[in-house]
């Protein structure tokens, strides 16, 4: 007779260790959310500080994200060889430093370099951290420890930009950057004390020539798009660059097809689902960091508004994704994540419409609704294609999706500041400020691009995501 025992029960809450590493490792998981959020609503104080155009100010979001993108994959790379408790304080102490030195730049150049110190710590933390609670509260817990500590990403959008107006509003710009110095202080002293050292070993090899290849390749891309908007446009020399780009790109994915530790394994993306997944993200990333940064200079140049009032504002779209996250599991239970994740992209587009048909003061009301509906949807998609980027995906291929999906959150949110500011400068009169006319264009390619979700999300699972 087959000894048929029943499945262990779930615990209803966490174990006390767990409790206690979620709790040290907020400190750093608040960090990339919180400031990216702040940084956003000061870009246009920044541009009046340094004298520069909005097209250069926006480097220092763009900066940020393509340096955090290029510390992704060699984050698991470290963590397999050194320790995770190790890397996550190297990258704290990065954040950390990279803060202090932003805070005491002496113009935009000297800016953007610093925020590239503060994207690689930022880059760095987020698979560690993931990495860290996974292996302290095991497979049945893991699910339940990653949102616990999911919440900044839920107050980040709805703090953030009202944390960003009261700094620039009782205090100089500079504080947007050392108000993260207490934070990280306070992490690294927790992590020191509280995490356990985790066990280093050799892993697999860094692969070189790949990074060497696809991190170049994703810049040179990013850069030249960028230059599009420009005084003179495009150009041979823009040209040039999104080619090589592309290149270097091709060159990864063919030289990772045939290596045998590859940074990123490319095969993934022959499954349809991740394909559609992970395109559906890069294009939501683009959407939601792209909207980061045009509603805060669309309030402040058009409407007048100060970064609070900027600010107060826009929490409004943190609260919606903040209701929208909370239902999505039970959503997708029932009638499935592609449903729902298209659901979700007609009310972000819905959402985004007043803006560029309607963006006079006069429909307030109505461009509230507008970032309520717009929030709702983008913070739905977004945590639907990430958990679809693991459907049916084998184990040992776990970490390649982790990697994958965060340098398309990445690269997406480098896209989107180029995008709409290359569009903003191209319909903008000469001046500091764009008038509302090149706004509601900018608005209207937003929407396109948020509909243009739509079409790799059909490739998603139409049930709940499965998970090996």
């Amino acid at each position: 007779m087959t000894d048929i025992r029943p499945a262990p029960a779930v615990p209803d809450r966490l174990d006390a260790r767990t409790r206690s590493m979620v709790f040290v490792l907020l400190f750093g998981a608040v960090l990339p959310l919180l400031d990216i959020t702040v940084v956003n609503v000061a870009l246009n104080e920044l541009s009046k500080v340094f004298h520069a155009p909005v097209s250069t100010v926006q480097w220092v979001a763009t900066g940020y994200a393509l340096a955090s993108a290029v510390a992704v994959p060699v984050s698991g790379w470290a963590t397999h060889h050194f320790g995770g408790k190790r890397v996550w304080l190297v990258a704290l102490s990065l954040f950390l430093a990279g803060s202090v030195a932003c805070g005491f730049a002496w113009n935009i150049t000297s800016l953007i370099v610093f925020r590239l110190a503060q994207g690689i710590g930022g880059g760095l933390s987020m698979p560690v951290l993931q990495t860290l609670l996974v292996q302290s509260a095991g497979k049945q817990q893991a699910t339940r420890a990653m949102g616990a500590v999911a919440l900044p990403a839920l107050l980040a959008p709805i703090l953030g930009p009202i944390l960003g107006g009261l700094l620039l509003g009782w205090a100089d710009w500079r504080w947007i950057f050392f108000i993260n110095v207490p934070i990280c202080i306070t992490g690294i002293v927790l992590a020191a004390r509280r995490l356990p050292v985790s066990t280093a070993g050799p892993g697999r090899p860094l692969d070189i020539p790949g990074l060497l290849l696809l991190s170049p390749g994703l810049a040179l891309i990013v850069y030249g798009l960028s230059q599009i908007g420009g005084d003179r446009g495009a150009g041979l020399t823009t040209a040039v660059m999104i080619g090589a780009g592309a290149v270097l790109i091709c060159a990864f994915a063919l030289r990772a097809l045939r290596a045998s530790a590859p940074l990123m394994d490319v095969r993934l993306f022959g499954h349809t689902h991740f394909l559609g997944a992970w395109t559906a993200l890069l294009l939501t990333s683009l959407v939601f960091y792209g909207g980061l940064l045009l509603l805060p200079l669309y309030y402040q140049q058009v409407w007048g508004c100060s970064p609070l009032q900027a600010g107060g504002i826009l929490a409004v779209q943190g609260i919606g994704a903040a209701v929208a996250r909370s239902l999505t599991n039970r959503l997708t239970t029932h009638i499935g994540t592609r449903t729902v994740v298209l659901t979700a992209v007609a009310l972000a587009v819905l959402g985004t419409v007043p803006f560029a048909v309607w963006p006079g003061r006069d429909s307030a009301w109505l461009l509230g609704i507008g970032l309520l509906l717009r929030g709702a949807g983008v913070g739905a998609v977004t945590v639907l294609t990430i958990s679809a980027c693991y459907h049916r995906i084998e184990r040992k291929a776990i970490a390649h999706a982790s990697t994958a999906s965060r340098i398309a959150t990445q690269i997406g949110g480098a896209l989107g500041s180029v995008v709409v500011v290359t569009v903003l400068a191209a319909q903008a009169s000469p001046g500091p400020t764009a008038g509302g006319s090149a706004f509601a264009t900018s608005f209207w390619w937003l929407v396109a691009v948020t509909a243009c979700v739509a079409l790799p999300a059909v490739l998603l699972p139409n049930g709940p995501v499965e998970r090996y």
